[in-house]
């Protein structure tokens, strides 16, 4: 870790330990964001990020503050414990050392979810994070388009552990930022954007703001797989409309897949290789990437493998024992198997429950309010869409954590805003009250 890493870890947990609750979110998010995993704190075998590292500030603050939860423990908190477990415990199938990577890969992504479970508490409070966001990512796009512009990724040069070039495809370049790859540094983009949309009538400044930082992050990074996300992540906003009719819209897009499964040549994933909008796009290995998961299933299901590089014709340069598993469900599997991919899916299934039980009980709540959690649903129905072209192995895993949480915020019923006339008339009430019992 360079001399600026220090210091803005030391910043950042500075304001982590300092801040209200509702804001200490904010810390830890800018810290995925700018921070690369080339700024590690390596103490023995153990490997600290800048994210781990302020995710102990923030268990160090919890515990310190006794701040609990909101809400109490639910469904997507117990199958995302049983998960983390489960990976954990399946290390004895593995290398000697994989308990090591497994422990911090939990640490890091687990405990940001719990974080935001503890700091963001209501729908005021997403919101909050969003107003942040639209504002924190701007100095990333700007360098991320200025990056596409001279080819030369300033991240690199000041922080280090990226490629100070960055990818050169089909007359373009690519820019990363501060993430691990193009498309990684799109999926921020991609999900930060809807949460300027909704910020469109009731906070305008901070829309437009938020839709140039998401919005350029994207075009920057030249993937075809955020914009995607992105496309997903509207349709599912779109079905607001139509959102009473959401069972038999479920039912169609069944009967569609399967009749598109009978109808084509190969399986109906290969959809995905059929998809170029930025050019030079890679579907086909993601499409055949799992078929040869499919055809190699008899060594991995169980509790993963450690050796995937004969699944496929080209493999990656950071491990000589796999190739590139552009799929995080299967990335997923190749570490737990079949039961770890299926303890996350749970998660996802247990996190639209929380959309669909939030919206039941919030039926008399806001409009906005009620756009809020579907704009949350829409948000993660994207991410899975996404999940199927790349695995986020970096810190934009955080982000996916945060809608996660966001989500349980909303459940319970509470205004975003109090009507400035309401609150007048009761003040005049109590007033009233008052005055008569003195009289």
């Amino acid at each position: 870790m360079n001399a600026i890493g220090l210091l803005f870890t030391l910043v950042a947990s500075a304001f982590l330990l300092a801040l209200p609750r509702r804001l200490a979110a904010i810390p830890l998010l800018v810290g995925a964001a700018y921070m690369t995993r080339g700024q590690i704190l390596e103490i023995g075998p153990a490997h600290f990020t800048v994210v781990r590292i302020l995710v102990t500030v923030g268990i160090l603050r919890v515990l310190l503050k006794g701040e609990r939860i909101a809400n109490g423990m639910n469904q997507v908190d117990r199958w995302l414990v049983l998960w983390a477990v489960f990976l954990i415990a399946s290390s004895i199938f593995h290398t000697s050392d994989a308990w090591v990577f497994r422990i911090g890969l939990m640490w890091s992504e687990v405990g940001c979810y719990f974080l935001f479970r503890v700091f963001i508490q209501d729908a005021e409070d997403v919101e909050q994070i969003f107003k942040a966001l639209c504002v924190a990512l701007v100095p990333i796009a700007v360098l991320m388009l200025l990056e596409k512009v001279i080819g030369r990724n300033l991240f690199a040069v000041l922080l280090g552990g990226i490629n100070e070039i960055p990818t050169f495809r089909n007359g373009h370049f690519r820019a990363q930022g501060p993430f691990d790859h193009p498309i990684l540094a799109g999926v921020v983009g991609a999900t930060c954007f809807p949460m300027a949309l909704h910020l469109w009538k009731s906070h305008r400044k901070y829309a437009l703001v938020g839709l140039f930082s998401a919005g350029g992050i994207i075009f920057a990074s030249t993937s075809s797989g955020p914009i995607m996300m992105l496309l997903f992540i509207l349709f599912g906003l779109a079905l607001w409309k139509v959102r009473d009719h959401l069972r038999s819209i479920r039912w169609l897009a069944l009967i569609a897949v399967i009749a598109l499964d009978a109808v084509m040549k190969d399986p109906v994933y290969f959809l995905m290789a059929r998809i170029d909008i930025s050019g030079g796009s890679t579907g086909w290995h993601r499409s055949q990437l799992i078929r040869s998961s499919i055809e190699h299933l008899g060594e991995w299901w169980l509790a993963g493998t450690d050796y995937t590089r004969h699944w496929m014709a080209t493999g990656i340069y950071a491990n000589t024992n796999h190739t590139d598993i552009t799929n995080h469900l299967l990335g997923i599997g190749v570490m737990g198997g079949l039961p770890a991919m299926f303890l996350f899916i749970m998660v996802l299934v247990a996190g639209f429950g929380k959309v669909g039980r939030a919206l039941r009980e919030n039926k008399n709540a806001s409009m906005e309010q009620r756009l809020l959690i579907w704009t949350l649903g829409a948000i993660l129905f994207g991410h899975v869409w996404n999940f199927w072209s790349i695995s986020l192995f970096d810190q934009s895993v955080v982000f996916f954590y945060l809608i996660l949480a966001s989500i349980s915020a909303v459940q319970v019923a509470k205004p975003l805003a109090v009507n400035v006339e309401v609150k007048q008339s009761v003040d005049r009430m109590r007033q009233s009250r008052y005055v008569s019992r003195l009289g």
